[in-house]
This record gives C-alpha cells, structure tokens and sequence, in this order.
C-alpha cells in the first residue's frame, strides 16, 4: 500500500510541477488554447494518442468487445492506429493546419463559422460540442471506479473529485502547453504499462500458447456452431465487429479535441513525424488493450453479473486482481494517465470553444470587446465548470447504473462525429460544400442519436435491432452524413464564391524549402 501511494504522489507531483513549467506559455488565448501554434511532432504525436485513449477503451471498450469477439477485438485496435491515426494524419493534418491558420481559427466551430461565413453555425457547432462533450467525460471517471476500489477501497466519489482537481489544476496554470507535456509523460507510461500487462496476465495464464489453447475451448453464444470462435480471424460476430471499428477509427475524424491537435502542430517536419509516431503509439496501447480484453472469458468465474449477463467494466479489474501489487500499481497509473490525457483535452476544447466562439461573439454583438484578459479568465471558469458539471453526472451515473462506459462514449462519438465529421473533411477539400449542407449534417447526426438514446431509455427499437446499439448509431450517423453533404450541395449554391477560392490560395501558395524535403531534377538548379 505504502509503494502505490508512493507512486500516486509522484505522479501528481510531476503532473502539477509540468503546468507550473508552462505557465509562461498561457498568458494569452493563442497560448493557452493552442500552444502559439508551436507544438513539435512528438508532443503532437503523444497529445493525438493519449486523447484518444483513455480508460474508456482500458476498463470499458478493452472488456465489453474483448468478451464479445475474443481476439477478433484486437482488430479494433488496428482500425484505430491505420484509420483512426495514419489516414488521419495523411489525410487531415497538413490541410488542417494550412486552413485553420489562414482563417485564423482556434476551434472547430469557428473553422465552421469561418469556412462557411455563418455565425449561426458556429454557435450550433459549440453547442453539440458542449453538451454532447459531457457524456464522454463522465465516462472517463467510471473507468477508474473499479480499479481505485480494487487497489485503495477508496470510495469512487473521492477518485473524482481527486482526479477533477488535479486535472483542473495544471490545465488552468500551463493550458495546452502544459497539456501536451503531461500527454508525452502519460503516454510513455501508456506504452510501458500496457505491454507489462500483457505479459503478467499471459504468464498467469501459463503463457500466450496456453491462453490461445484455453480461449479455443470456449464456446459463443452468438455463434455456437463456430469451433474456436474467441481466436478465429473475425471472430464470432464479424459485421457488429465492423461498426465498433468504424466507429471508434473514422470517427475520430470528425471529434473536436482530435482535430484540435493538428491546429497546434508547428510545421511540415512535425506532421510527417507525428504521423508515424502517432500511428506507433496506437498500434501498442490500443491494439495491445483489445488484444488483453479478448482473454476476458478465461476470468468468467471472477467477473461480475447482472441480470442481463456479464457486466462488461468488471471484466478487466477482474483480470487484474491476480497480478502482484506492483503491477496492480502500474495499472492505476496508465489508466489514471490514460484518463487525466484524454479529460485535459475534452475540458480544454470545452472551455475554449464556448468562450470564443459563443460568449466573446455575443459580447461583440452588443457593442462590448473582450480583451484578452477576460477571454482567458472566462476559459478557465468554463474549464472548471465543465469539470464540475462532468464530475457530478459521472458520481450520479455510477449511483444509479444508468449505462455501461462503452454506450457512453458511443453516444458521444456517434453524435459528434456524425455532425461534424463530413462538413469538415469535404470543406476541407471540396470548393463546392454548402452552408445548406453542413445544417443538414448537423441535424442529420445529432438527431439519430437522440432517436438511439430514447429508444435506449423506453427501451424501443431505434430502426433496427442492429442500430439500436449506440456504436452502429454512431456509424450511421457518419455514413449519412459524407452522403447528405455532397448531395445537398449539388442543389444549392456556394455564396461569396471569391471568397471561398481566397481561402483554398493557402494550400497553392508557393513556398522554399530544403532539398532533404523535396528532390529536384539533376539539371535543376
């Protein structure tokens, strides 16, 4: 006990000496929301990686679909590093950076309000962000519950509350900066403690030959004719497999605090390394967390259950509790990093978003300006405020059992996703794109979440069996959307067409560079 609180207490200290660190770097809003657009490739890199995983996907995700598919799960975790990272950064970073710096834009409501010259957008935009931002984030404090329980018997209201304030503490002293240096330190703790796990549970299960053979032996209830189901390439449930990775890789497209990060990235060098670091980091911590997930069944006689089965979030600290204390220490810590990452950058785009893009417009409007001052100070109480309002649903959550941590995030991906994900990408290449169509995105996304989660809650069928799964939602909420965009567009037209080819010059204007980043002809000179 006296080693894990001893671990815990230099983690903080780390944690809150960094945002000291970077105070410097937050004294005004381009400072404190994007790092001066200054951020190198590996801090990048971390910062895309560690948002993106969190305890949502150790605790949450890691068990539910590791017990579903077996090891098929693990290619969720591929998705996740090939779509969700590489293509990401391949197909978004450069374009990101290159528009957003052009329209002078910190957020991704005000790239929409920017791009398609719409003040209205940009406050529908902050408000999908801002509301459907807070179910996510209680997600994050239920993955840590079980865990501080098994390891602490500390109540889970006090590992909120703990968790809340420290998080607040260095993202109000250092902003992103102090962000994105928090992020690498937890993200080396990430890769270094997710490959410890896995071998400590493989060598309590008589090595990865043996675990392979055990799993083999089982049998799915969703496949019983299909020997092995649990090692099998695809697994038992192959087409519900492809809408957990569509969702969970595409969507990260179309996610705020994703995007975010390529706002911040300084230049060229730093997106071509980022891409391969980013996409390294998503290979270990999100393929080798769906990859420990899918030897859950073997734990079958030590999890919890509920009257519908299994409860999915025990199905990890389950397998935990074999391991020596030490080890049980370091999983505390990755998932505490994993979650404190991922909760930084949600509170940050959150505050930001809301300050910038709805208060400071709103002032101007009735004749007020915000200085830089108030623009800050009004962050920061937005920071604390949204860390609140996600601290208490998460405790009333968790009281009342409402859901499971994966329909959380899946709620909460499928919605932002499905509104934001093809407006930005075609705005991002396509001339073309309409005001029109980036309303009919918007709507089109939201609205059939809000169809999932009520049939969710009376307990309806949302369209299908299959869609009425908050991870299919979200997928068709995405696919909609990259279908509605381009056809609204081709029957409406783009206003102020001078303008829009203004705003695509950024990407054609010329601009030198060293001969270690583009060959010339021999004869060139």
């Amino acid at each position: 006990m006296f080693l894990k609180i001893l671990i815990l207490i230099l983690f903080f200290a780390v944690m809150i000496g960094v945002g000291i660190y970077c105070r410097k770097t937050a004294n005004n809003v381009q400072g404190f929301v994007l790092g001066d657009r200054k951020v190198g490739s590996w801090l990048t890199a971390f910062a895309f990686g560690t948002s993106y995983f969190s305890a949502v996907i150790f605790v949450g995700y890691a068990g539910q679909f590791g017990w579903k598919y077996g090891l098929s799960a693990t290619w969720i975790g591929l998705g996740n590093a090939l779509i969700g990272s590489l293509l990401a950064w391949r197909i978004l970073g450069r374009r990101t950076r290159l528009m957003t710096q052009y329209l002078k834009s910190a957020t991704m409501p005000d790239f929409f309000g920017q791009r398609f010259n719409s003040e209205a957008l940009k406050v529908a935009a902050s408000v999908i962000v801002f509301v459907f931002l807070i179910p996510y984030t209680a997600s994050l404090y239920n993955g840590l519950s079980r865990l501080f329980g098994l390891s602490f018997g500390i109540d889970y209201s006090w590992c909120v509350l703990g968790m809340a304030i420290l998080t607040g503490v260095y993202v109000l002293v250092g902003g992103y900066m102090a962000t994105a240096v928090n992020d690498f330190i937890q993200g080396m703790i990430m890769l270094v403690g997710i490959v410890a796990v896995i071998l400590s549970v493989l060598n309590g299960n008589g090595g990865f030959t043996a675990a392979i053979e055990k799993l083999s032996q089982l049998q799915s209830e969703s496949a019983p004719a299909l020997n092995g189901a649990f090692v099998s390439f695809f697994g038992p449930q192959p087409l519900y497999l492809l809408g957990v990775v569509l969702l969970t890789s595409l969507g990260t497209w179309g996610l705020p605090q994703m995007v975010g990060k390529f706002y911040a990235i300084r230049d060229e060098a730093a997106i071509r390394k980022g891409t391969f670091i980013s996409t390294f980091f998503a290979i270990i911590v999100a393929g080798g967390c769906y990859f420990l997930g899918g030897f859950g069944r073997l734990y079958a006689d030590k999890i919890e259950y509920g009257a519908k089965g299994p409860i999915y979030d025990s199905i990890v600290p389950s397998m935990l509790q074999t391991l020596p204390d030490l080890m049980i220490g370091v999983v505390i810590i990755l998932v505490l990093s994993a979650s404190m990452s991922t909760l930084s950058s949600l509170v940050l785009t959150s505050g930001s978003t809301l300050t910038l893009d709805i208060i400071k417009p709103a002032l101007a409007k009735g004749g007020k300006s915000m200085s830089e001052k108030s623009q800050l100070l009004s962050i920061r109480l937005l920071v604390v405020f949204f860390i609140a309002v996600s601290s208490v649903l998460a405790i009333i959550q968790a009281k009342s059992s409402v859901t499971f941590i994966a329909q959380l995030m899946g709620i909460s991906w499928g919605a932002l996703a499905g509104a934001f994900l093809a407006p930005f990408l075609y705005g991002l290449y396509w001339k073309k794109t309409t005001k029109a169509s980036v309303w009919a995105s918007f709507i089109v996304g939201v609205a059939i979440m809000c169809g999932c989660m009520y049939g969710t809650f009376t307990k309806t069928t949302f369209i299908s069996p299959y869609f009425s799964s908050p991870i299919n939602a979200g997928v068709l909420s995405m696919v909609a959307g990259l279908v509605i965009v381009p056809i609204v567009s081709a029957f409406t037209k783009v206003k102020e067409k001078e303008n829009v080819d203004r705003m695509f010059d950024c990407y054609e204007r010329q601009v030198t560079v060293h001969a270690s980043t583009s060959l010339m002809d021999a004869d060139e000179k």
